[in-house]
C-alpha cells in the first residue's frame, strides 16, 4: 500500500481560543468544505470534541456518487491538536492531524494528512490523475474560506 502525505499551513488572524472553538466543532466542517463535495453530517452526538468520538458523513467526491464516511477522533489535546481517522469510507487509510499554535499575530494552523487508496496500482493511478489534485483543491478552498471568515476582519 502506497501512503501519501499532504501538508498545509495557514496563519489565521484569530486567537488560539477562537480557532480551537471553530475547528474542533465538527458542525463547522461543512462551512469550509466545497459545496461540490456534497458534504453532510449524518450522525454526530453534538458534544464537544473528545477522543473516541464518532462522526458519520456523506460525501460526493466524484461524479456526484454519495459515499459514507465514518471518522473517529482518536486524540485530542485541548487548544493544541486533534486527530481524526477514517474508520470506513473511500480511503484505505486516512489519518488527519490538526495542529494549532499561538503566534504574535494570531494562530498558526498546520494540517498533516497521511492517506492511501484502495485497489493497488489502480489506486496509485487515481491518486496521480484525480485524488491528489482534488485534495489540493479542497485545502485551497478551505484556505480561502478561513481567510474570508477570520483574516478579513
Amino acid at each position: 500500500m502506497k501512503i501519501y502525505k499532504k501538508e498545509s499551513v495557514q496563519h489565521v488572524n484569530a486567537s488560539l481560543e477562537e480557532c480551537w472553538t471553530f475547528f474542533s466543532n465538527p458542525k463547522n466542517l461543512q462551512k469550509i468544505t466545497p459545496e461540490t463535495m456534497g458534504f453532510e453530517i449524518t450522525d454526530f452526538d453534538n458534544k464537544s470534541m473528545y477522543a473516541g468520538q464518532i462522526i458519520q458523513y456523506k460525501v460526493s467526491p466524484l461524479l456526484g456518487l454519495k459515499l459514507s464516511w465514518v471518522s473517529e477522533i482518536t486524540f485530542v489535546k485541548e487548544k493544541s491538536y486533534f486527530v481524526d481517522e477514517q474508520l470506513s469510507g473511500p480511503y484505505a487509510l486516512w489519518h488527519h492531524k490538526h495542529f494549532f499554535e499561538a503566534t504574535e499575530n494570531g494562530t498558526k494552523m498546520t494540517d498533516v494528512v497521511h492517506y492511501a487508496l484502495p485497489l493497488g496500482f489502480i489506486g496509485r493511478i487515481m491518486n496521480t490523475l484525480v485524488v491528489k489534485n482534488k485534495l489540493k483543491d479542497i485545502f485551497e478552498h478551505r484556505r480561502v474560506m478561513v481567510d474570508k471568515m477570520f483574516n478579513t476582519k
